[in-house]
């Protein structure tokens, strides 16, 4: 791989985080290994997508940061698709537009695919909480409830089922073998905050490719802002009760055998260990040791109650969601030609789950 194949896509909705999207793009521009592009993807906003090609003109027309309107249905999948299309890496990395990433990011994603075998690779997402510091019962094992890395994820560079879209990055091929990430599973706006769309693709990369090796590298770091909002227990409740909707929607698309593989030691081994550690810190008198083992639990329920949920919704028929088809070769890239056609730049498929 030379030094400069490597796309960065920032999806981007709302002028609230113009600060935030500024700094995520600078924190690109800085990486150690030069990224070949930024493309910044505007999800149905014409006044940010204006802003925006205001303030990147003068690099725009080098092809250093690119900014484009989503061109599929709103929300982050159709998003991410688009900047898939239109861009010419032979890796598309991810990035989240509240997030920064420490320099030698890329560098440690670009040296994991040096094994051709390697389609996907994530890395260590840490959260800036908007206090300050860490609620007191928030455990460590919930925090991919604000974006971030969990405790209970294997330390190192480690194979994974799938990684965490807002710190990830994927080969080109893994697209063209799987298709794009699926709309209707994940997050659509403002609406409620679902997810799982990356697990998703992942399943359905390894089942295209049987052969392809997913990883996280801790040392690939991103820090992750948290805002106010989110550091409250309405937000926490609201988040896993939106988690479960969305592991019904990935089991029921890719079977709950694979769609739950990696949950099931989540919540029997992390979890307990997670609810012994709170209870013992409350014995000790550590302050918030017993809103932990709580919120542990509480989580438990909360997603429970949203699994069972999107099931039944699932089965009734009442969801759908369609895949997009990559095309194009990267080498055939050039500016603002994307390979495909329709929506987010390929063809869809799709169904009702």
């Amino acid at each position: 791989m030379s030094s400069h194949d490597i796309s960065v896509v920032i999806c981007v909705y709302t002028e609230d985080r113009w600060e935030d999207i500024l700094a995520a793009v600078s924190s690109v521009r800085a990486q150690s290994r030069p990224a070949l592009e930024t493309l910044l993807v505007v999800d149905h906003n014409p006044a940010l997508l204006d802003r925006l090609t205001r303030e990147y003109k003068d690099v725009e027309e080098t092809g250093e940061v690119r900014v484009l309107a989503n061109a599929g249905p709103r929300g982050l999948s159709a998003g991410r698709n688009t900047g898939i299309a239109v861009s010419r890496g032979e890796v598309i990395a991810f990035l989240d537009d509240d997030a920064v990433a420490e320099r030698e990011w890329l560098r440690y994603f670009a040296e994991a695919y040096a094994d051709p075998k390697v389609m996907a690779v994530g890395g260590r997402t840490m959260p800036i909480w908007a206090s300050g510091r860490r609620p007191a019962w928030f455990p460590e094992e919930f925090d991919w409830v604000v974006g971030c890395t969990y405790k209970g994820l294997p330390p190192g560079r480690v194979r994974v089922r799938n990684v965490l879209g807002g710190n990830a990055s994927f080969r080109r091929t893994a697209f063209a073998a799987a298709g794009g990430f699926a709309t209707g599973i994940g997050r659509d706006g403002d609406k409620r905050p679902l997810g799982g769309e990356e697990t998703e693709l992942c399943i359905r990369l390894t089942r295209a490719r049987p052969d392809a090796v997913l990883l996280i590298d801790d040392r690939a770091v991103i820090h992750h802002r948290v805002p106010a909002v989110r550091e409250h227990f309405g937000y926490f409740r609201t988040r896993t009760y939106a988690e479960g909707l969305s592991k019904a929607l990935v089991a029921r698309s890719v079977g709950a055998d694979k769609g739950l593989e990696s949950e099931r030691r989540y919540t029997t081994r992390v979890l307990p260990a997670g609810v012994a550690r709170g209870l013992r810190d409350a014995a000790l008198a550590r302050p918030g040791g017993t809103g932990r083992a709580g919120a542990i639990v509480a989580g438990v329920l909360t997603a429970a109650a949203g699994y069972v949920i999107g099931s039944i919704r699932a089965r009734r028929g009442g969801v759908t969601f369609s895949v997009v088809e990559i095309e194009g070769d990267a080498d055939e890239r050039g500016g603002e030609r994307g390979g495909g056609r329709g929506r987010g730049g390929g063809n869809e498929r799709g169904g009702r789950t």
